[in-house]
Order: structure tokens, then sequence, then C-alpha cells
């Protein structure tokens, strides 16, 4: 994470992802209130943008409007660099904490589904998704 809602007077969230080779960033959601900005910085990344799945390289951007099914990855055999922003800001960092305690095990899967409200961040199956990524 660069910056927070709370750093930004909510206007904004961005971070920087570096997704090894091949790597899943984050898996099909939607955002019922706000934007998600992707620009390459360096490499290339796969994005799911609604039924769409975009390869986007250096330099290229791509926007997905709000209650707009997304997902990001670097694409097979490519590293990825990217920014991120999302707009109006959401509060990400805690959701971020959340997702490393469920990796090492303390916390569940049953509570990151509690809290797609809260972070404004709502899981879907995207069958494009996930044909691009088989």
């Amino acid at each position: 994470m660069l910056l927070d809602a709370s750093a930004t007077g909510g206007a904004l969230s961005t971070m920087r992802i570096t997704l090894g080779e091949g790597a899943d960033g984050a898996v099909p959601h939607t955002h019922t209130t706000a934007s998600e900005m992707f620009y390459v910085l360096d490499g290339t990344v796969q994005v799911l943008a609604g039924e769409e799945v975009l390869t986007l390289e250096q330099g290229d951007v791509a926007v997905v409007p709000p209650d707009v099914a997304h997902a990001f990855a670097a694409a097979p055999g490519h590293e990825a660099d990217l920014l991120i922003v999302i707009t109006p800001g959401v509060e990400r960092f805690e959701y971020f904490r959340l997702l490393a305690r469920l990796k090492a095990g303390e916390a569940t899967l049953e509570e990151l589904l509690e809290s797609q409200e809260l972070y404004d961040n709502h899981f879907l199956d995207s069958p494009e998704w996930r044909k691009a990524r088989s």
C-alpha cells in the first residue's frame, strides 16, 4: 500500500504490486462504489474487466468502473509491476492484513467472506477468468 483512504481524505487508495512469473494478483470481485485503475509499470498483466480478459503491457492502463467484475494476474511466462488506484478511496490496509492472517492460518475464509461489505470487495466466479488462467 502506498496511500490508504485515510491519507487522502477519501479521494483514493493506491498500491504498487509486484507479481512473480504468472502469479495471481486478485481473484474476481467487484466494488459497489469504487472504480479501479491498473497501470502497468513493467511486465505483462492479465486483467479481467467484465467478461473480457485484457492483456496489458508496460505503459498500458485500464479502468474498471463500479459493479464490474475484475481480477488481475501476471500473464503466463511474465512478471509484472503495476500501480493500482481505487477511487473513491477504500481502507485497504486492514483488508490486506486480513489476507495475510488468512494465509498464515490465523483467520478463516468465513471471516474474509464476512468482510466483503466492510471493504467493498465482493467475490464472484468468472468463467472467463478461469479459462484465461488455466
